[in-house]
């Protein structure tokens, strides 16, 4: 992997640690808009708080080299379920989670080539 293709993952990887770091934490720390959004969809506060675990401890395994590839795995499926819920059960749009969902595949696709393809001989 080329020193540009490096900086270029790890800038991602830092904007995507950011942005899950600011919605996992508006989760646990119970921003008013996070409350009521979690009222609606109906699961409890309690899937809030899950939430934003699952969030934050992504968004800084996202930073460590060994753990990125599943860390990029999580949040892909985090954003798929927000996804889901948008389109089933909340409404709104759910662009937002697919850019986010996406650029986490990105991320876990190049943590996968970067890892794995290069030891295949």
């Amino acid at each position: 992997m080329n020193k540009l293709k490096i900086y270029g993952l790890w800038a991602l990887k830092i904007l995507l640690a950011l942005a899950f770091l600011g919605a996992g934490g508006s989760k646990l720390a119970g921003v008013e808009d996070m409350v009521a959004l979690y009222d609606q969809i109906g699961f409890g506060q309690w899937f809030r708080y899950l939430t934003g675990v699952l969030e934050v401890s992504g968004a800084l395994a996202l930073l460590v080299p060994k753990i990125s590839l599943y860390a990029a795995g999580l949040l892909v499926c985090i954003m798929i379920g927000a996804i889901g819920t948008h389109l089933f059960l909340i409404g709104g749009t759910f662009i937002p989670a697919l850019v986010l969902g996406l650029l986490s595949g990105l991320v876990a696709f190049a943590e996968y080539q970067k890892n794995f393809k290069s030891n295949e001989g």
